[in-house]
């Protein structure tokens, strides 16, 4: 059986808003394809949505299996782009064998899973056991469904998580996270009198998630912009008016501007550094950030600034923040163990400049010391910090049922051994195998690049490979 219901529900899933925290779009979807097909649906209060599916007849003995993905997705656009994620369906497009939305995130993370769940609940020429489809909320911000879930409302005790991103690869096992938030307070000033406002931005980085991509030493737009201002901090009369650099926590940043008030006799001297960060930054970023590129424009005046002394603390205290892989895995060779992403530059509210860090590790203790490290530069720097949304690893168990029939599925259908192991991203598993410790779970899916990113594309043959493996899987689970 190929694919094609797997991307015709795709097709409706990419179509519907489903930002994280605003699901609500795509939990209506599910509960009315549940009661279109007579099937059992139960919605808690978190939003998460659980559908059932009896066993076809012949495995009613079988173990219940938990699909699982999550209904929500990253929206990141390119700065020019007027795509609004609350009410817009992702423009797709097909080139060389991919489906690619080149403006905007794709939402193939976790969207493909969902279809995936979609298409056996809905096909009677599917063999398989006791099914429960499980569709979680805000994985993205924070895996706030997981964490919602209540004592039983599960039953099954085999869990296939939909939420991986690498064809050819069994994940079982992935990083525990959790994010550090410092606040820098400041005193609003009026901009210095007979100053230029200008705008200096750093944009176009590949970007990418800040788990899965971490190690591939991709530029961070927020690192290049606080290298500029370190430059002229201190050297010339600039003030800071605004920042803004990055989005999500779990994307790497592929934007960041700072409008500054200059001092005009300046303002060719300080363009002359910015140029020259630029190029190095070109240089640096070659293979990993091709389409990098910077701009400066005359920017509208501002009433207010950042007081100076803050305004020091901000770009000392963020330029000496790690960014990036912090340590690799002693036991897994190529393997991250522990880094952290300096995610976002933010003055959402007047007086308040908030920068969002967040740290991963599959080794807790490192996780709680890199984000203590963290703390410990924000401090210092004179921000107020607080740390949010932790969450556990999922280790691996290596006498795992469904890994070992999974390996055999994949060696019967393409010829080959799969690549069974760890990944750096964090994923729902870790939470859910706390809050159920009988589960035996394995994690796989289609091949998808760019996740959290704009061009965010899905290898289309892939998931025809994914589709069948998964359909073994189930059939063999007897």
């Amino acid at each position: 059986m190929d694919a094609t219901k797997v991307f015709s529900f795709f097709g409706d899933i990419y179509k519907i808003p489903r930002e994280s925290g605003h699901e609500e779009k795509i939990i209506a979807y599910l509960q009315k394809f549940a009661k279109d097909r007579n099937l059992n649906c139960m919605t808690d209060n978190a939003g998460n949505v659980l559908i059932t599916k009896p066993a076809t007849a012949g495995m009613e003995g079988a173990p219940t299996v938990i699909l699982q993905s999550h209904s929500d997705m990253v929206c990141e656009k390119n700065s020019d782009s007027n795509h609004d994620f609350e009410k817009d369906p992702i423009k797709v497009t097909e080139e060389n064998g991919w489906l690619i939305a080149k403006e905007t995130t794709l939402g193939a993370d976790c969207g493909i899973g969902i279809a995936a769940e979609l298409a056996i609940l809905d096909s009677d020429n599917i063999i398989h056991g006791p099914i429960e489809a499980l569709f979680t909320t805000e994985e993205e911000t924070g895996l706030t469904g997981a964490k919602s879930l209540a004592p039983g409302f599960l039953k099954g005790d085999i869990l296939i998580n939909l939420d991986s991103e690498d064809e050819g690869e069994l994940f079982i096992g992935c990083a525990g996270g959790i994010d550090t938030t410092g606040r820098f307070l400041y005193t609003p000033k009026s901009t210095p009198k007979d100053t230029k406002c200008v705008k200096f931005g750093f944009y176009g980085a590949t970007g990418g998630h800040s788990g899965d991509d971490i190690e591939k030493n991709r530029a961070n737009a927020n690192q290049l912009l606080l290298r500029f201002l370190f430059n002229i901090y201190g050297k010339f009369d600039v003030a800071l008016c605004h920042i803004d650099g990055g989005n999500k926590r779990n994307a790497i940043a592929r934007e960041a501007y700072a409008v500054l008030a200059v001092n005009p006799g300046q303002l060719s001297d300080i363009t002359a550094v910015f140029e020259r960060i630029s190029a190095e930054a070109k240089i640096e970023s070659l293979i990993t950030d091709p389409g990098l590129y910077t701009k400066t424009e005359i920017a509208p005046a501002t009433e207010y600034c950042v007081d100076n002394e803050t305004f020091g603390k901000i770009v000392y205290g963020l330029y000496g923040l790690p960014h990036g892989v912090l340590a690799m895995s002693q036991e897994i060779p190529g393997f991250v163990e522990t880094s952290t992403n300096l995610a976002s530059i933010k003055m959402a509210e007047k007086g308040v400049v908030t920068v969002c860090t967040s740290q991963r590790s599959s080794i807790n203790s490192a996780k709680l010391n890199a984000a203590g490290r963290i703390e410990a530069i924000l401090r210092l720097a004179g921000a107020e910090v607080e740390h949010e949304t932790d969450y556990p690893g999922w280790q691996p168990k290596l006498d795992s049922r469904i890994m070992r029939e999974s390996v055999e599925s994949y060696k019967k259908l393409f010829g080959k051994e799969p690549i069974v192991r760890a990944i750096h991203a964090g994923l729902e598993c870790g939470i859910l195998i706390d809050k159920f410790p009988k589960l035996d779970i394995i994690s796989f899916g289609p091949t998808i690049k760019g996740a959290h990113a704009p061009g965010e594309k899905l290898e289309i043959a892939t998931v025809d490979k994914f589709w069948k493996l998964l359909l073994d899987v189930l059939q063999k689970l007897k």
